[in-house]
């Protein structure tokens, strides 16, 4: 059985490499926590971090370019690299590990996940979340209204 998409990386990372992670994460918001001034300039570094997806796949595409150029001019024996290459993506999408993966994290390169957790606990410090402490007297289309609404996203609601 294939694992599930949002928990894949972390399952196939070292558990010291995940502690560094989630240690890191969680000292950039008690960091944050005691500055909220410079929480809106975090949020946006949040939006600009790549994540290991965006980064696993850039890597590839250059590596790919890499090896296609070399064999178009005239070096065939390069044409293993996109081989190699195609294969690490393949079985990173079917089990969420490949060679690169072990580099990466090492690296500190985070999972949408986990970008998603700093930002997510940011914009509680900050307060968006505010008036969603009673909202079980209200009709499913209106709570699902000012959840949306608080997680700063447009609704149809």
């Amino acid at each position: 059985m294939l694992p599930s998409t949002t928990s894949r990386v972390e399952r196939n990372t070292a558990e010291s490499v995940n502690r560094e992670i989630q240690q890191k994460t969680e000292e950039n918001i008690a960091y944050f926590a005691e500055n909220p001034h410079k929480i809106e300039q975090r949020l946006y570094e949040l939006e600009q971090e790549w994540d290991i997806e965006r980064t696993l796949e850039a890597n590839a595409s250059t590596l790919n370019l890499i090896g296609i150029t070399l064999a178009a001019a005239g070096y065939r024996r390069w044409l293993w690299l996109p081989a190699a290459v195609s294969g690490f993506l393949l079985q990173h999408a079917l089990q969420g590990w490949c060679p690169p993966i072990v580099i990466l994290r090492k690296r500190g390169i985070r999972t949408s996940s986990e970008i998603d957790l700093e930002r997510y606990a940011l914009k509680a410090l900050r307060g968006d979340f505010g008036g969603l402490e009673d909202t079980t007297a209200l009709s499913t289309e209106e709570r699902v209204r000012k959840v949306l609404v608080a997680l700063g996203h447009k609704t149809s609601f």
